[in-house]
């Protein structure tokens, strides 16, 4: 068949109707036959735009081509010269804003499908017992901080040990992988997999201390007299509330609080694992994103009958990937969209029996770019609900900001970092990811994590830092 007449190849999943009731992962993944039948959809540009739409810039008709051939551990390898992730970055990368947004196949048919070709290259490696680790670097004698061991931290921790660095990554839980472990469930990103990866960058020499919260176990002060450079990757974990009335009553839950009871306290599993989690009938999720979705399917699995999306805007605005949404809708959630929570209603023992809503709809864009949504006077109503889950965004936690003198923060308390080289007000301390930028995606956070690394190799070698790229104002145009 000639390659423009190949569709797009769909991975192999759960039926909802199976899948809603366990943790086990929802796709499948390709076969080998489905991996080098979707390879070849690839035209192996010379100017690859989806290269450029990468934030870790992995050659990605290299490592499609490699696959096309056969060679399926040489794809993997090729991956992790750029990326020491790719088994999460292949499941839970928005691939479809970055990558694949951009292929060239997508101008006529569907772009080829590059997540899901990495998800493949990285299994097949780990599951063949291929993982290998590469040549480092001549150890250097410098030593290197590194605060969080979420994929910003792991992807600094990895890139500077290749480079011969001595790296200790300083976690605050009891598990490595940040939101990768905490916040993700099972069905979406198996921890087994974060554990693998995790090991890869372990091998590479890197030490990770847990139990250590920077700011009380040690300031970054402290670190600065014992490091020769420091990584603040501490992510974005202080949730956000609505503010609204009833919302302190019991079986009101943050989506981090949800998420992690579920998920790096397997509870899940109670009781095999002895973690306490809500018994839910009625469940209502506040907020669009990924994380919503995630909470709303986690509900569904701890055996809620009736699980609701409350959502203020339309589908269109919503900010969760589509495939994320349509495997919510496919397992039963509903989403009440154009509808804004008002007020928690509770019983007499305080706990939390009902929801006022109030009907919405779009008016001129805010500062988001999406339109925003106004009140639709005398429309409020009731839902009848035991649990709520707010999830509509998160912002930064301010321990290390508040126990670092001359570290500089921005209104909402994230750290300030320059853009191309992640460094801080404090010379030698450097930051990337949501503790940065605000809650955003794993592979933003990795591509920070990549130039921080380059930046902080050359402040511990004495490497003058290079001249800025000048500014496309023509490409800003186009954004």
């Amino acid at each position: 068949m000639p390659r423009e007449k190949i569709p797009r190849q769909q991975m192999p999943e759960q039926e909802a109707d199976v899948r809603r009731h366990n943790f086990k992962e929802v796709p499948f993944g390709f076969t080998p036959e489905l991996a080098q039948r979707e390879a070849s959809r690839c035209l192996f540009c010379k100017k690859p735009k989806c290269v450029a739409g990468c934030p870790v810039n992995i050659d990605i008709p290299a490592f499609i081509r490699l696959i096309k051939e056969g060679d399926f551990d040489g794809a993997a390898k090729k991956l992790k010269e750029e990326n020491a992730l790719p088994a999460i970055c292949g499941r839970v990368c928005p691939q479809e804003e970055q990558c694949e947004i951009v292929c060239v196949t997508g101008i006529k048919d569907e772009p080829v499908a590059i997540g899901r070709l990495e998800r493949f290259a990285a299994d097949y490696e780990r599951d063949n017992n291929l993982v290998t680790i590469p040549k480092k670097a001549p150890a250097t004698g410098k030593k290197a901080a590194i605060v969080g061991c979420g994929p910003a931290g792991l992807t600094v921790a990895g890139e500077l040990a290749k480079l011969g660095h001595d790296v200790t990554i300083y976690e605050a839980l009891h598990q490595p992988g940040g939101v990768l472990m905490y916040g993700i469930p099972e069905f979406r990103l198996p921890k087994a997999i974060v554990n693998a990866e995790v090991d890869y960058v372990k091998k590479l020499g890197v030490e990770i201390i847990y139990n250590a919260v920077i700011g009380r176990y040690l300031t970054v002060d402290e670190l600065q007299g014992q490091y020769d450079s420091i990584f603040l990757g501490t992510g974005a974990g202080l949730p956000y509330f609505m503010n609204i009335p009833g919302e302190n009553l019991n079986g009101v839950y943050s989506a981090n609080e949800y998420l992690t009871r579920s998920n790096l306290m397997r509870a899940y599993l109670f009781p095999e694992y002895d973690t306490p989690v809500v018994q839910s009938k009625k469940v209502a999720v506040l907020g669009g994103g990924n994380v919503a979705m995630d909470s709303a399917r986690t509900a569904l699995r701890l055996g809620a009958e009736e699980v609701n999306i409350i959502y203020r805007r339309s589908r269109k605005e919503m900010p969760a990937r589509i495939e994320e949404v349509h495997h919510a809708e496919e397992e039963g959630v509903v989403m009440q969209l154009l509808t804004n929570p008002t007020e928690l209603l509770g019983d007499e023992e305080g706990w939390v029996k009902g929801m006022r809503c109030i009907r919405m709809e779009l008016g001129e864009p805010d500062a988001s770019g999406r339109r925003r949504p106004v009140p639709i006077e005398g429309s409020e109503f009731e839902i009848e609900v035991d649990t709520v889950v707010v999830s509509i965004g998160n912002g930064a936690n301010p321990l290390i900001p508040q126990t670092t003198e001359g570290l500089d923060t921005n209104k909402w308390g994230n750290i300030i970092a320059d853009d191309q080289t992640c460094v801080t007000s404090k010379p030698g301390v450097y930051a990337g990811g949501d503790i940065v930028i605000g809650a955003a995606t794993v592979i933003l956070a990795m591509g920070a994590g990549k130039q921080a690394s380059q930046a902080m190799h050359r402040y511990m070698m004495g490497i003058p830092e290079p001249e800025p790229e000048p500014k496309d104002d023509k490409k800003d145009d186009k954004k």
